[in-house]
């Protein structure tokens, strides 16, 4: 024992700076920016709502999915395996995925789905984004159960352009089917009529007690007085654009779409599929004597049938005492809007800002290189020779187009055959930039109401300043249509009901502070412009992010080339890229 070493005893100063590198080597936060790692398994899992028990596709077991959380300028691997019969695609919803288009997911455009027992890496750096996207499968309607938040905090160091909230809650909405929503939409594939909607909405996975048997399964917010919360909301429906209001509570919106936003307050707010929304609730100063319904409900003006139902949580004020006080509070109820308050969501939607300042600028393209009309709405398709078809005309098939094009997937991978020179019978370049036969888009229909099929995108040379005017028509109905463009934010520089007006509404373009965003609702018997640099090279998918829609054909393509840089040019697909 004589001969042990003696401990040596660190100055005081040098053990602290020790401990600190110690402390901080164990938490990754700190780093600058660092890689997060996550698996996804896919898997089946049962799960029962409105007394109906379905084995629903899901991430890890949880339905809702797992949070997917990051910094600015982290770089995330996520390895997806697939152990279902499904094939499996996941699209990280509105991150920007610069020069890694092989990681988007969008089922036969990016990449071919992964196959049973195959697994696939999606590898992409979070890159000038902040705040609240989504993830969510991207192949049929298997996004019904397979979605969840992605939450992208600032980088270290860096503060909210608002007060720091106390908590951080996610609360996405989402829609519930009693029977497989693959069946749902197969079924509507073959007869060509609308398919059968929902059976209710849910909030984080939870109906509420407005639903037949689901007293007990109801969303609970639970908050302390004189707080305030950040929401982040996120509108994973299928289908349905929604209205979300807490009763007696004002909200201030911060944050859409990862963009920050000059604040405003409102009641009630609309989220569109795709969409998300951060809001900041303050809560009442004193314990009040009540709770509160939060409701979630549908916005629809087309002509079909649709979910007209809510959603309803509680938010609960936690009590010092005993949870049987709680039992004796009334519990309010807010107001939303009517269903069809086409009015409010386009006065909702004025009231979106970019914050436009020295910090967080709104890279606006102030002089544009090419302009595209693109007309988006529903359409039909003949019925094939021999069958019965259920559509909106003696028999016919429902479709819907962008420029009357109905978009057929293909059967091997857009951006592949793209990139490895072999589009020839997979897609053509001639995608029309404006419609081939204008008509009275917003007035009355024309009589033929039949689509053309095909698959054709848009070539743009890099860094192309694009200005795109979407416009409505009234084909089967004046719907709106959340438009959602893949690998890009674009800004919305114009919005108005009615028909575009090429001489007069330019004028009245906001090219100073126009919102930011990923995904934009084209009105309702209106138009929406929107403005974006094509920087970002690859193969782009441009849809409406209501499923039923997109599974008709509302879908296209952007080919935006290779820069000169290296940094400006896709790199080779990575090994594990899923086969067809």
């Amino acid at each position: 024992m004589g001969n042990s070493p003696r401990p040596t005893v660190l100055p005081s100063m040098a053990a602290l700076q020790l401990l600190c590198f110690f402390i901080f080597s164990l938490v990754p936060d700190f780093a600058a920016a660092i890689t997060r790692q996550y698996t996804f398994n896919i898997t089946h899992k049962n799960f029962t709502r409105l007394c109906h028990t379905r084995s629903l596709v899901t991430v890890n077991g949880k339905f809702p999915g797992p949070r997917l959380v990051a910094r600015e300028g982290d770089q995330v691997l996520v390895k997806v395996v697939n152990h279902v019969a499904e094939n499996i695609t996941i699209h990280w919803h509105g991150v920007r995925q610069l020069t890694s288009g092989w990681a988007d997911g969008p089922a036969y455009v990016t990449q071919c789905p992964i196959q049973t027992g195959q697994a696939y890496t999606y590898n992409f750096t979070i890159t000038g984004q902040r705040g609240t996207l989504l993830w969510h499968a991207h192949i049929s309607w298997l996004r019904s159960s397979l979605y969840g938040p992605i939450i992208i905090l600032p980088k270290l160091n860096e503060s909210y352009p608002f007060k720091k909230p106390y908590k951080e809650i996610p609360i996405l909405f989402g829609e519930w089917f009693n029977v497989d929503p693959e069946a749902v939409i197969a079924q509507a594939l073959q007869t060509g009529a609308g398919p059968n909607v929902s059976d209710a909405y849910t909030i984080n996975g939870l109906p509420g007690p407005l639903y037949n048997c689901s007293a007990k399964d109801t969303y609970k917010l639970k908050v302390e007085p004189g707080k305030t919360y950040l929401l982040r909301l996120i509108n994973a429906a299928l289908n349905d654009e929604l209205f979300f209001s807490i009763a007696n509570h004002t909200l201030t919106v911060v944050e859409a779409d990862a963009v920050y936003v000059k604040p405003f307050e409102a009641d009630t707010l609309l989220i569109t599929p795709g969409q998300t929304t951060n809001v900041l609730l303050k809560t009442k100063p004193h314990l009040p004597n009540a709770t509160f319904y939060m409701f979630a409900g549908p916005y629809f003006t087309g002509i079909g049938t649709f979910d007209n139902t809510t959603t309803a949580g509680v938010l609960v004020y936690k009590h010092p005492s005993s949870n049987n006080h709680l039992k004796k509070l009334p519990t309010l109820k807010p107001t939303l809007p009517p269903f069809n308050a086409t009015g409010f969501v386009a006065n909702f939607t004025k009231k979106f800002r970019s914050l436009a300042n020295a910090k967080f600028p709104a890279n606006v393209p102030q002089t544009v290189d090419r302009k595209f009309f693109f007309t988006v709405g529903l359409g039909t398709n003949p019925c094939p020779k021999n069958t019965t078809c259920q559509g909106p005309n003696n028999n016919t098939k429902f479709a819907a187009s962008v420029n009357n094009v109905s978009f057929v997937l293909p059967s091997v991978a857009l951006l592949q055959s793209y990139f490895f020179g072999q589009s020839n019978g997979v897609f053509t370049s001639d995608f029309p930039q404006n419609p081939t036969t204008p008509f009275n888009y917003t007035g009355t229909p024309p009589n033929n109401t039949m689509v053309s099929n095909g698959t054709k995108a848009v070539v743009l040379t890099f860094n192309t300043s694009v200005e795109l005017v979407l416009q409505g028509t009234s084909i089967l109905g004046a719907e709106s249509h959340p438009l959602h463009l893949h690998g890009y934010n674009f800004f919305v520089v114009g919005q108005g009901f009615g028909n575009y007006d090429p001489n007069k509404d330019p004028s009245n373009f906001n090219l100073v502070d126009p919102m930011e965003r990923n995904t934009a609702g084209v009105p309702a018997g209106g138009w929406i412009a929107i403005r974006f640099l094509a920087d970002n090279p690859g193969v782009w998918f441009m849809h409406c992010h209501l499923d039923v829609h997109t599974s008709w054909g509302l879908r296209m393509a952007w080919v935006v080339l290779d820069g000169p840089q290296p940094n400006q040019k896709i790199p080779p697909p990575p090994s594990d890229l899923p086969k067809c």
